[in-house]
């Protein structure tokens, strides 16, 4: 944890001179300046007069004698925080959260049970059983890890790819399924698309499909935990496609300059849809952001779930202590297509996708992990495998004998007194129902 204390701080300062055209401690870019060749601005140029040191409200800087134009790589690539290689050994036991052996089977049974979920409705998708659905392949650690570090109250703000995060806090097969089939169980009331789930008891609001919609709301949600001074934070996770909506530049200057306690959770796995990164951005990733906002930034390995881990839990302690944002960049891959609606390998390699699932994967990580500390085998995984397809198959089954909505929910919930005009509609309903019911399935829906 020390390491993300640091890594923390260092990063802060490594950005806090860009304003003197050269971030502190590195060496000054060197342009071409207006009056001749290539040069560095050297330290007897400077101004160091009181009198002569700029007063301008808008930034903290010294003036300068040199035509330099700040470049966009004055800085390396902002470092990656891992605990863990890709063989689950420790790199630095100090960095090592020495997590119970309880705590960590969970991690992997929650993972697993996620990916095993995944596959399951990806497949009834495939069927025609659902009509959507996308899987988190190769995101798992960046859920387990981060749902983990956080309170049980503190609000999360999902994106569309944050599934394991409900899970984690215990929400139930039964009610994922549910969601995905649209049934009578479906806690939406069959309002939604699937995968867009949401859940006032687990303190996880319910997903939107826009892009970044999510992000100012999350700010305004911080803002107010912030006025009421209580322990709770606010987590928001979006992907770095998101990253480039309006909405999360917004949310980001707000957090900064309100200084409430949350923490963005950036899911940089490689593409938008099928956009790389390298066409979304020139800048070094999303991180580098976070500073020319005033926001504390970190990236972290997101196939290590104990980087993961570190990283949100001293990101949370310190925005609840200090009411400040954080930013998270957590590295990863998607190995699954974007949705059911996508066929990534229009855009991708299939090299390239087996490389992320076998010799990457956060699973084989942490179990390889779990195998050095004896906590794990062979047939400890055959019969956790069988026994978490059991669950999911049975939850499987039960929502799909499960009846539809009431059609009364249609016309609910929207407003408290129901207006003229939605009444309306309801009777209209009713009428045609009573006259052609029979050409519709109506005793598949809940009465």
């Amino acid at each position: 944890m020390a390491a993300v204390a640091a890594a923390l701080g260092r990063l802060g300062r490594r950005w806090s001179g860009l304003g003197r055209c050269g971030p502190r401690g590195l060496s000054r870019p060197h342009l071409a300046t207006a009056s001749g060749p290539r040069r560095s601005l050297s330290a007897s140029q400077e101004f160091t007069s009181l009198d002569e040191k700029p007063k301008f409200p808008g930034a903290s800087a010294e003036f300068v004698d040199s035509l330099n134009f700040i470049q966009p790589n004055v800085i390396s690539g902002i470092p990656i925080y891992r605990v863990m290689d890709r063989q689950g050994q420790i790199m630095n036991t100090s960095e090592d959260p020495k997590l119970p052996k309880d705590m960590v089977l969970k991690f992997y049974q929650k993972m697993t049970l996620l990916n095993t979920m995944d596959r399951i409705l990806y497949e009834s998708q495939r069927q025609g059983r659902i009509s959507f659905y996308m899987t988190n392949y190769g995101e798992e650690g960046t859920h387990i890890g981060s749902a983990a570090a956080l309170n049980a109250t503190d609000l999360v703000f999902g994106q569309y790819r944050e599934a394991g995060v409900l899970m984690y806090r215990g929400y139930p097969l039964e009610l994922f399924m549910g969601q995905c089939y649209a049934n009578a169980k479906d806690e939406g009331k069959g309002r939604q698309m699937p995968v867009h789930y949401g859940s006032n008891i687990h303190h996880f609001v319910t997903i939107s499909s826009p892009l970044a919609t999510q992000i100012p709301q999350a700010v305004g949600a911080a803002y107010s935990f912030k006025m009421a001074q209580g322990d709770r934070a606010v987590i928001c996770y979006f992907g770095e496609g998101a990253a480039s909506e309006g909405d999360a530049h917004a949310g980001f200057n707000f957090s900064a300059t309100l200084e409430c306690p949350i923490i963005f959770f950036c899911r940089n796995n490689g593409y938008a849809i099928s956009t790389p990164t390298h066409e979304q951005y020139r800048g070094d990733g999303i991180a580098a952001r976070g500073p020319g906002y005033g926001i504390m930034s970190i990236r972290v390995d997101g196939n290590d779930v104990f980087a993961v881990y570190n990283a949100t839990k001293e990101a949370r302690r310190r925005a609840v202590a200090e009411n400040q944002p954080f930013l998270i960049e957590a590295m990863t891959y998607r190995i699954g297509h974007h949705s059911t609606s996508d066929d990534s390998s229009a855009y991708r390699s299939v090299d390239e996708v087996n490389y992320w699932d076998k010799k990457d994967h956060p699973i084989s990580r942490l179990r390889h992990y779990m195998v050095s500390k004896g906590w794990w085998d062979e047939e400890q995984e055959k019969a956790w495998r069988k026994q978490s397809r059991k669950r999911v198959m049975e939850a499987f089954e039960e929502a799909e004998r499960c009846l539809k909505p009431k059609l009364e929910n249609m016309f609910t919930d929207v407003y408290e007194d129901m207006p003229p005009q939605l009444k309306k509609q309801q009777e209209s309903l009713g009428r045609h129902l009573k006259m052609y019911g029979e050409h519709y399935p109506i005793d598949l829906f809940d009465k």
